[in-house]
């Protein structure tokens, strides 16, 4: 047996071993038992027998009851349909990120750009497909469906850049009563001016009885659009509740912002990463990003609330019951990514109902779903201050002292990749970067992000085995290096400089200092040669309008828009303009003028053949027991065939998208860069099956059952940074025996 498992799965049994030892073998015999007896009742597992909902189920576990998929036949999956969802987008992102949706044998999703569609879930044939972008050369990409019926109703309720819509979940057909023929506009009712500016979901909202909830993604830079968090009735469309996440005069956390007017410029402090419902308690938890700008927050001094925060809200009426903030006054762009669990937790010989958050940092928060106590105790803890300019650092921030941390946390000498041909250079480069871990603040010489901008923890969240009170979740450790550079004078009158300025303040983060793009934010392209491809003219209307995942930039003035396009295509201004006009329509100074820095943009610290500066694993699956705090297994998730081929052991690899657990013993999970979905026995974390996808499943797969058949299905279709994109969804099942 042992000579059949390599190197990863020989690690994992060897902490197995360590962990069963450190409990002594009754303990061992109890954990083991735990761990694959379920202890569910049977008005429990109902709860997990459907996939009509987001993640599964309203509290977001991943997990499913079915057992027909298990260890002992796992390997005899094949492929029991392919669907080819078609459109693959126009000018913006061309891949899927959804987590489908499988009510009464029919499986609902989307396309690469973004058509919603219905199909035969036994067969995958087409039921009907509706697309919101008919006639334009829009496109973008979802997360995932809302599902809701009252008995004879049933619709299908999804977004689309700014709208929300509601379908007919029978024929696809807009429902004419909702809203404007069957859609709302969710920039109106925010309560701010927002024409120009980012406003966008991605991920689906949270439904509770009639109402629909909703947060958004808004622009991480500045000018940006405020996070507040909404609820829509389901039946018309009218907005029936807000919180505001910037609290507004005599509201709570007002006062966690030193300038009294912040409520009126600031934006961020959004939930872009998707919600969890406790429907018994009637209680909505919303997880926050921060607050714009992400890297500097010279104009929005203060911790900041709600920004970086779990939010526990009345779904009825809105009303906060508690927060939890997990990053104070954020520098790091630590939002929390992904909807919480809702999980049980014994404590003193007591279940406590319990909701668990994972975050971009690698650690995990567990609290009291009715107080926010956290079960486990967290720990201020002291660091440094900023020395950029105008900034002002919060003093401490908050890290729970168990679970331990599923990442790494710091970047040491010690861990330049040994692999790596480059190893010298990489050094050189580390020893110029401030790296000491969590919370260094941003600096003009580089500071390390480890683990990086997208996690640790990231969109995909992680499954909760509510049998044995395990959570599986994977982890990117990716180091990113993050350079502050000052910003120069946005209300100049020297043309060129302007241009430059403009550049910086507006597109430099996506695009880089250099002009070489980034693959971080929708595959930002290169612009050193753009003149090789765009006139003037259509760069400033591009710039102007917007187009795919590039947002429009409106609110720049005509002489700010002149002033970059001649600036990107090497020209000297096109036109000049009065000192007086090329102030007009500048942006406030408090959201641009007092923001001496951005930065350099999203830059991961790679080798020359492009491998991760830091030593592997590059990407992990782990077990955490919440009942005890502890990680029970950790193994790499990924692998590079060429690496392997060098004798070097499976490194793992960056991963979006989550996992799914099952009774039968396993964990589903695509995610990956080398394009294959798997399947892990839940107890030891060993690699049980593969199968090569058309591209990678850069999503969170499904589990269902129809006319007696379980089948997996995954949306396979690519993701940034990978070169192969597809439309294709591929559902998996046992040979069928007739």
């Amino acid at each position: 047996m042992l000579k059949s498992l390599d190197e990863a799965n020989l690690f994992t049994l060897k902490m197995q071993l360590t962990y069963y030892l450190s409990l002594g073998f009754a303990g061992a015999l109890l954990l083991s038992s735990c761990a694959r007896e379920p202890n569910l009742s049977q008005e429990e597992e109902e709860e997990f027998t459907e996939w009509n909902s987001y993640l599964g189920d309203p509290g977001r576990s991943h997990y499913s009851v079915l057992d027909q998929i298990n260890k002992s036949n796992v390997t005899d999956l094949e492929v029991a349909w392919t669907y080819n969802a078609g459109q693959q987008g126009s000018g913006g992102p061309d891949y899927i990120q959804a987590n489908p949706l499988i009510v009464d044998g029919v499986l609902y999703g989307v396309s690469p750009g973004l058509k919603v569609f219905a199909i035969n879930a036994a067969n995958g044939n087409k039921i009907w497909e509706f697309n919101p972008f008919e006639g334009t050369d829009k496109s973008s990409f979802s997360r995932g469906l809302v599902y809701w019926e009252d008995g004879e109703n049933q619709r299908i309720m999804f977004s689309a850049e700014q709208y929300l819509y509601a379908l007919d979940a029978s024929d696809g057909m807009p429902i004419r009563d909702f809203g404007e023929k069957g859609k709302i506009d969710l920039t109106q009712g925010l309560g701010r001016e927002l024409e120009g500016l980012v406003y966008r979901s991605h991920s689906p909202g949270a439904v509770y009885k009639d109402l629909i909830i909703m947060g958004a993604l808004n622009s991480e830079r500045l000018p940006s659009a405020p996070g507040h968090i909404r609820a829509f009735n389901i039946h018309t469309g009218k907005q029936e509740w807000i919180f505001h996440t910037i609290p507004q005069p005599d509201e709570f956390g007002y006062d966690t912002w030193e300038d009294s007017m912040a409520y009126q410029f600031v934006g961020g402090a959004n939930n872009w990463s998707g919600m969890s419902i406790d429907e018994e308690r009637g209680i909505v938890f919303v997880p926050t990003g921060s607050a714009a700008f992400d890297f500097y927050g010279g104009n929005r001094k203060g911790q900041n609330l709600f920004a970086n925060s779990l939010l526990a809200l009345d779904a009825n009426t809105g009303k906060r019951i508690w927060h939890f903030q997990t990053v104070h006054h954020d520098l790091w762009d630590r939002d929390l990514p992904a909807p919480p669990n809702l999980v049980k937790v014994v404590r003193e010989g007591e279940k406590v109902d319990a909701v668990a958050q994972i975050t971009k940092s690698g650690h995990v928060y567990v609290l009291d779903r009715e107080t926010g106590e956290s079960l486990f105790p967290i720990e201020e803890k002291h660091y440094p201050e900023s020395d950029l300019m105008g900034e002002q650092t919060w003093p401490t921030q908050p890290l729970p002292t168990s679970p331990p941390p599923f990442a790494r946390q710091r970047f040491t000498e010690a861990d330049i990749n040994p692999f790596s041909p480059d190893k010298d250079s990489l050094l050189a480069v580390f020893k110029k970067t401030r790296s000491n871990g969590q919370f260094v603040p941003p600096s003009t010489e580089g500071t390390m992000i480890f683990p990086g901008f997208d996690g640790g923890g990231e969109w995909g969240g992680a499954g909760y085995d509510p049998s044995s009170g395990i959570l599986y979740v994977n982890a990117n450790e990716m180091p990113w290096i993050l350079t502050m550079i000052e910003v120069q004078d946005v209300n100049t009158q020297d043309m060129v400089v302007l241009g430059k300025s403009v550049y910086q303040a507006n597109c430099m983060g996506c695009h880089g200092a250099d002009l070489q793009g980034s693959n971080f934010h929708g595959n930002a392209p290169e612009l050193v040669n753009v003149k090789q491809r765009l006139s003037h003219q259509e760069i400033a209307t591009l710039v102007k309008e917007g187009r795919g995942s590039m947002p429009s930039f409106a609110f720049l003035n005509d002489a700010q828009i002149d002033a970059i396009t001649s600036y990107l295509l090497g020209e000297e201004a096109g036109v000049q303009m009065q000192m007086e006009k090329t102030a007009a329509n500048q942006p406030v100074d408090k959201e641009i003028g007092n923001l001496r820095y951005n930065h350099t943009g999203y830059n991961r610290f790679l080798d020359s053949e492009g491998y991760p500066a830091v030593k592997p694993p590059w990407g992990t699956l782990n077990a955490i027991d919440l009942n005890e705090g502890e990680i029970l297994w950790s193994v790499p998730l990924g692998e590079f065939d060429e690496l392997t081929k060098r004798g070097i052991p499976k490194t793992g690899t960056e991963n979006y998208g989550g996992p799914v657990v099952t009774a039968g013993g396993l964990i589903f999970i695509a995610a990956t860069k080398d394009e294959y979905i798997r399947a892990f026995d839940k107890d030891t974390g060993a690699e049980l099956w593969k199968y090569k996808l058309p591209a990678a499943g850069m999503a969170t797969p499904a589990t269902y059952q129809v006319d007696g058949r379980q089948y997996l299905v995954i949306a396979a279709g690519g993701g940034k940074g990978t070169k192969t994109h597809s439309d294709a969804y591929v559902a998996f099942a046992l040979p069928n025996k007739e």
